[in-house]
């Protein structure tokens, strides 16, 4: 790892979120690929890489049989199953830090996760654990000396643009790649780039890392 301040965040790059998954984003297995890609050859330039995943047990009407899609969706992320497990094409990367969130709520932002580097289900007694611990994002990442964020995953129209609206919250200067991430639907993500864009978030429009 690199001995700067910037962090590469993955978010949810999971088979549930891409093609053949429960709530497959269209382009989601492509953006895994060019994310495996941007992460070989730039790992050098992170001091720290982290994925975040949705790992749910029991999220409360998160999970619905008669899913809205705004504030309910189908059963997906299901914690222990093979398409909550890391995207192959992330897997494969051998990343050290996993933050998994949504295991008791609805939770798009990875600052909501904690860290859980196993495959276990956990309690709800677990997570509140973890979080007492202070096992959790903005702890790993200050930990680090971490001051800048670069973000990618799925979707960008919505756990992305979360994690990035809170990381820039929480003080980082905060870098989204489009082309290392994928929105739901072409108008969702034109609205999230928007939104960051007010936050104060730099929107890059390419995959090839920018000092």
């Amino acid at each position: 790892m690199g001995t700067n301040n910037t962090a590469l965040i993955i978010v949810d790059v999971q088979p549930t979120f891409t093609e053949g998954g429960e709530l497959a984003v269209e382009g989601g297995n492509a953006v895994a690929e060019r994310i495996h890609g941007f992460a070989e050859r730039n790992r050098s330039r992170y001091a720290l890489i982290a994925t975040t995943q949705d790992w749910h047990v029991e999220p409360g009407e998160h999970w619905s049989d008669h899913p809205d899609f705004v504030d309910t969706w189908p059963v997906h992320g299901a914690a222990g199953t093979p398409n909550a497990r890391l995207h192959p094409a992330v897997e494969s990367l051998g990343v050290p830090h996993h933050i998994k969130k949504g295991q008791y709520s609805a939770a798009y932002s990875g600052f909501e996760g904690v860290e859980d580097n196993g495959e276990a289900i956990p309690t709800r007694d677990d997570v509140a654990e973890a979080l007492a611990a202070g096992r959790t994002l903005d702890a790993l990442l200050t930990g680090a000396g971490v001051t800048r964020v670069d973000i990618v995953g799925i979707a960008l129209s919505h756990c992305v643009r979360d994690t990035a609206l809170d990381a820039v919250a929480r003080g980082y200067d905060v870098r989204v790649y489009t082309d290392l991430s994928v929105p739901v639907s072409e108008e969702l993500g034109k609205a999230a780039v928007e939104r960051m864009r007010q936050a104060g978030i730099t929107i890059i429009e390419g995959d090839e890392y920018v000092d």
